[in-house]
């Protein structure tokens, strides 16, 4: 079986929802919780590289720090929202499950169930 890893936060009932679909299945996946120990840039650079997608499509648009940090910038590269999201991980969407190579944000939760081996 592929090692899985959940990026989670225990707050979300998104992120719980898709623990406990796992759970449910039998599995057991390693619980990063993001907010405690965020991942670094190339973690992150790693994440969205599996997930098919752009720093912009991880973040959390109605987070407060989002507009403080003025996100919505279109002149803003990669690199930068990476950064505003190393420093501020309460702008990473949840909950994201790593599977391999494969990677599924679970938005819906049943999302992660799509990559399991």
């Amino acid at each position: 079986m592929t090692n899985l890893t959940l990026y989670h936060n225990p707050r979300c009932s998104k992120s719980r929802a898709a623990l406990e679909l796992l759970q449910a299945r039998g599995l057991e996946p390693t619980v990063v919780r993001y907010l405690d120990t965020p991942p670094d840039a190339d973690a992150l650079k790693g994440v969205l590289a599996k997930l098919g997608l752009h720093a912009r499509a991880l973040l959390r648009t109605g987070e407060d720090e989002y507009k403080a940090l003025n996100l919505a910038d279109a002149t803003l590269g990669e690199d930068q929202l990476i950064d505003a999201m190393v420093q501020h991980p309460k702008l990473i969407e949840r909950p994201i499950l790593i599977a391999g190579d494969k990677a599924a944000i679970g938005r819906p939760p049943e999302k992660v169930l799509e990559i399991l081996p």
